[in-house]
């Protein structure tokens, strides 16, 4: 049974827009990848997975939540994001 919600839902295009969005307020806010990293407590190389587009990382509500407080967002902000648009 598990499984069959697993090919219901694809999120991997809101994975890749989170990505995006993490990535776009991280520069806006003159930020490297290292330091995101460092103030959140996770690898560079995890934060860099985050960011990857051709990469689909999932992400802890609480990541998150850290993310969005230290680039000053509200975290709405970075679900919402579309980089097309």
């Amino acid at each position: 049974m598990m499984g069959t919600n697993e090919s219901r839902f694809d999120n991997s295009e809101r994975y890749r827009d989170l990505g995006c969005a993490i990535s776009y307020y991280r520069k806006r806010k003159g930020l490297t990848q290292e330091q995101l990293a460092e103030s959140i407590g996770v690898s560079r190389q995890h934060m860099g997975a985050i960011e990857a587009p051709n990469m689909v990382r999932a992400v802890s509500l609480d990541v998150l939540f850290n993310i969005a407080q230290v680039l000053e967002i509200e975290p709405y902000l970075l679900l919402k994001f579309s980089p097309d648009k």
